[in-house]
């Protein structure tokens, strides 16, 4: 499974390599959860489970790649035992013709363990330009993968406090795809939303890359860039903040519309990891992380509650009938 096709052309072989200050067990299982990964990957900004059967694996992927946004499927068959996983792109992105890979956990004692990366791919008339750009976007992402689990490794133990996950809902009179409209249309936010003052965004078919300036309670600013992938038919939007505020290490969202007989249920979900080493430079001396979990909690809340309730405004307007 690890090797293209003879016909897609030359292959290409790369090797990255870490160690991590975690049991095996728990290295793997960080890899073994795709729908995780665009928390602890800096690369991924989504990832859905189209079908598992507890060994093979089928997912779609999108993440960043020299700074564009990609997106593929894949294959993955899964041995815990070895811990071991391999993968195979099925549709792979331009100009990949084959890319497949290996993540190999080998213990280096009860509590350390080698985790170790290997892919293999093709390119289409095996262009130089071209696989100097798959070798550079795999250099990249590779390192900042395991540099990312590397560091999670040396906080598995307070993993479960450093990941919270919360969300706020609203109730709208009126139907879904007007409400839906207005969070898609980001490119109207700053008129339409006072705690936006700037927002720059590019679309590429269903992906959005967007650079914003949010106001908090106390009137400052923060600079946030993100990329969101719009699914109109399931009335979902997705998002994985690329440059988070102080206090996030990851923050990632959703935002989902769905319709009944009696109007719309909207509702924003954000999954964060706390960036334990800011605290105290952030919120003082004697914040703690529990208290930088109120406030994370607070401030994502209050401002995706407040884009809800315009949304509210705005579609229900739209229902309204004319007088």
């Amino acid at each position: 499974m690890t090797s293209p096709a003879p016909e897609t052309g030359r292959i290409h072989r790369t090797v990255h390599t870490t160690e991590v200050a975690a049991p095996a067990g728990v290295v793997y299982g960080l890899i073994a959860d795709a729908a995780k990964w665009p928390l602890y990957f800096p690369p991924n900004v989504h990832v859905e489970r189209l079908a598992f059967d507890g060994v093979h694996e089928h997912l779609a992927v999108w993440a960043t790649a020299n700074g564009e946004a990609r997106s593929w499927t894949s294959r993955r068959r899964l041995d815990a035992a070895a811990r071991r996983i391999e993968f195979r792109q099925e549709v792979p992105a331009a100009p990949l013709s084959a890319m497949t890979g290996t993540w190999i956990v080998e213990p280096l004692g009860a509590a350390r363990s080698e985790l170790t990366l290997l892919h293999e791919f093709s390119v289409a008339g095996d262009r130089a330009e071209d696989v100097a750009w798959v070798n550079r976007a795999t250099d990249t992402n590779s390192r900042a993968e395991l540099g990312n689990l590397a560091r999670l490794g040396e906080r598995w133990g307070q993993l479960d406090a450093l990941v919270m996950s919360f969300e706020d809902t609203v109730r709208i009179a009126a139907p879904p795809q007007a409400v839906y409209a207005f969070l898609e249309r980001v490119g109207d936010w700053p008129r339409l939303l006072p705690h936006v003052s700037r927002l720059e965004v590019t679309e590429r078919g269903p992906v959005q890359v967007m650079s914003m300036d949010t106001l908090t309670a106390d009137g400052s600013a923060h600079t946030t860039e993100s990329v969101r992938v719009c699914f109109p038919d399931s009335g979902r939007i997705v998002y994985k903040q690329t440059r988070t505020p102080a206090l996030m290490e990851a923050h990632t969202g959703s935002w989902t519309v769905t319709g009944d007989e009696h109007g719309t249920t909207a509702t924003s979900q954000h999954r964060v990891v706390v960036r334990e080493e800011a605290i105290a430079r952030v919120l003082g001396e004697g914040a703690d992380l529990r208290s930088a979990r109120d406030y994370i909690r607070t401030a994502l809340g209050r401002n995706s509650t407040a884009t809800l309730t315009y949304a509210k405004r705005h579609a229900e307007s739209l229902a309204a009938p004319p007088r």
